[in-house]
């Protein structure tokens, strides 16, 4: 018998509704794709890529437009915040302190959470990525042993436009960022795709993973074209302040270059 969902902290709930009201006078939000019935009371992982400072306000807004409340891995950075840090404790969600000891304390943690039948968001690249065409860059393999120890389903979500909303330095010039985005009010989309198929996998443990992160990658990537339309290599926004990293380029496939040629 599935276990029930999880009760939503009040905090994550009141920061779900926060989310709504802070993207509004900087962005017009556009929220597509859908979330399975059978899937919305998890154990779901709901695997995003990440372009910008901005997203995980966009994604939160977003998951409360689709009445969502998973629990967030989330750089241990936001955990020591004066402010920020006592809230997302208390909003229930896991954290991710790289560079650290700890660091491998989130994955267990993320598990037993998929177990008791919660909904988990998390971010496979693991940093806001540096491919110079701002296609997602290859995950790490955190998103597919999660899934494999849990057997919770793996759902890709994309979005895009953050990056006109705060750049990739924030928070430098914060103050002028957000004006400009105030007065421009750019589009920022969230798409949620279709549940990544991970079985026949084969070889030892470690195979399966990485053979399981590069189909979690190419399922966020499907799911991000249609919001692309027009800019399949150069973003019609191009954030000035990014660096650019090859090292982690995902190797293209034939259906890629058929569609930017």
């Amino acid at each position: 018998m599935q276990k029930p969902a999880p009760t939503t902290p009040l905090m994550w709930r009141f920061m779900l509704a926060l989310a709504r009201i802070v993207v509004f006078p900087l962005c017009r939000l556009r929220v597509t794709g859908n979330v399975p019935a059978e899937l919305r009371h998890g154990p779901l992982i709901l695997a995003a890529n990440h372009v910008s400072p901005f997203d995980p306000i966009v994604m939160t807004a977003a998951l409360h437009k689709m009445r969502l409340a998973p629990k967030i891995l989330a750089t241990g950075g936001l955990f020591d915040a004066p402010i920020a840090g006592a809230a997302m404790r208390r909003a229930g969600h896991i954290r991710v302190s790289r560079g650290s000891a700890q660091v491998a304390d989130a994955l267990p943690a993320a598990v037993d959470a998929l177990k008791n039948g919660a909904m988990v968001l998390v971010y496979p690249e693991g940093r806001i990525g540096l491919d110079p065409w701002m296609w997602p860059e290859r995950g790490k393999t955190g998103v597919a042993r999660m899934a494999a120890a849990s057997a919770a389903p793996v759902l890709p979500v994309a979005q895009w436009g953050a990056h006109a909303v705060l750049p990739y330095t924030t928070p430098e010039h914060l103050a002028r960022s957000l004006l400009r985005a105030m007065l421009r009010r750019p589009v920022v989309h969230v798409r949620f795709g279709t549940p990544v198929d991970l079985t026949g996998l084969t070889g030892t443990a470690g195979a399966q993973a990485m053979q399981a992160t590069r189909l979690i990658m190419d399922g966020i990537h499907d799911t991000l074209m249609p919001l692309r339309t027009g800019e399949m290599q150069t973003p019609h926004h191009v954030d000035t302040t990014r660096i650019h990293d090859m090292s982690r380029v995902r190797p293209r496939r034939p259906a890629d270059d058929r569609i930017t040629s």
